[in-house]
């Protein structure tokens, strides 16, 4: 019981009190790894604690990784890194340009001792979940991307309430967690707007939404666009075995269409910004080259990687729209 030291009327919470005393234990080596923390009753006893003031400096040193439970036996000192001050669980959907722009730009604002790992659900609900329950517990922070995914709510409700973040995309069932997302819905409306006067010169809008990956919101803007302004519309799930005809103009989320489209116009002989148009989605550096440069739809992902880390180190609880711009470029 020599490791924990607690005093009254200083001014800090008795619970930070044992925190910092287990981290001077492990720093001046009175503990290693592998060592046996006192038992929560005991310290209890020692101090006339109550078990969740215990409870909590005990858990928040398990979520930073310094020390482990053995259910029945106790706790244990796991690692003897105890500059790590918040260890930070990433759940992206999967591993593109776009989610990169956004991990690096976080992991430059987040600064030093803390802890991020990286983890990927592929759109699969088992997997998301799976990752949750595995993890639960074992750290300061939950960001999440949960997509379109159905039926993981409950998964996510089982994470503490002030311990998760909502990345990306949210819906009604997350509404009581802090997030920084994309309004899918509104920024399509919105940018297509900001284009109308190019957009008037073509014949017939389509959007090619294969609806596994795709935001829904994305589609519904550009319904309520083309409902709104009068234009002819269709919406595709693939383009396969399809010509272009001259005045269409494709809105493609999904760069492998954004390829096969341009591709397809190159054997038709077409001129793109002149037979056809294309606004794609997401910006990327070699949209800017290529075709003479593709006009996109894109919210800012470095902004979000920065305004995500904010959140984090100062414990926001909004929920934030990240901003959205239609870039013009030849293409359109």
């Amino acid at each position: 019981m020599n490791i924990i030291s607690i005093q009254n009327n200083i001014g800090q919470p008795k619970y930070k009190q044992i925190i910092l005393s287990i981290e001077k234990a492990i720093e001046d080596e009175k503990l290693i790894k592998g060592d046996r923390l006192p038992s929560v009753n005991k310290v209890c006893l020692a101090f006339s604690l109550s078990r969740d003031t215990v409870l909590l400096a005990y858990d928040e040193l398990k979520k930073r990784g310094i020390i482990y439970a053995i259910p029945g036996k106790g706790y244990y000192v796991k690692s003897v890194e105890t500059t790590i001050k918040q260890k930070i669980f990433l759940l992206f959907d999967e591993l593109n340009i776009f989610k990169e722009d956004i991990y690096n730009s976080f992991l430059n604002n987040i600064g030093k001792n803390v802890q991020v790992d990286i983890f990927f659900h592929h759109f699969n609900g088992g997997v998301f979940q799976k990752l949750i329950n595995d993890s639960n517990g074992m750290y300061t922070k939950y960001i999440l991307m949960p997509t379109n995914l159905k039926d993981i709510a409950a998964s996510i409700k089982t994470l503490p309430v002030g311990d998760v973040i909502i990345l990306d995309q949210t819906n009604p069932d997350l509404k009581s967690y802090p997030a920084i997302y994309q309004n899918h819905q509104k920024d399509i409306f919105e940018g297509l707007q900001k284009g109308k006067e190019r957009l008037s010169k073509y014949k017939k809008l389509i959007l090619i939404f294969p609806g596994f990956r795709e935001p829904l919101g994305m589609k519904m803007g550009f319904e309520d666009f083309c409902a709104e302004y009068h234009f002819e519309s269709e919406i595709i799930t693939e383009f396969t075995n399809r010509e272009i005809t001259i005045g269409d103009l494709y809105i493609i989320p999904n760069d492998r269409d954004l390829v096969r489209v341009i591709e397809k116009a190159r054997d038709q002989n077409l001129k793109l910004g002149a037979d056809f148009g294309i606004i794609s989605y997401n910006e990327t550096p070699l949209k800017k080259i290529a075709a003479n440069g593709i006009t996109t739809i894109s919210t800012h992902f470095e902004a979000m990687g920065k305004i995500l880390a904010e959140m984090v180190l100062k414990g926001s609880k909004d929920q934030i729209e990240n901003k959205s711009s239609l870039i013009m470029r030849n293409s359109l």
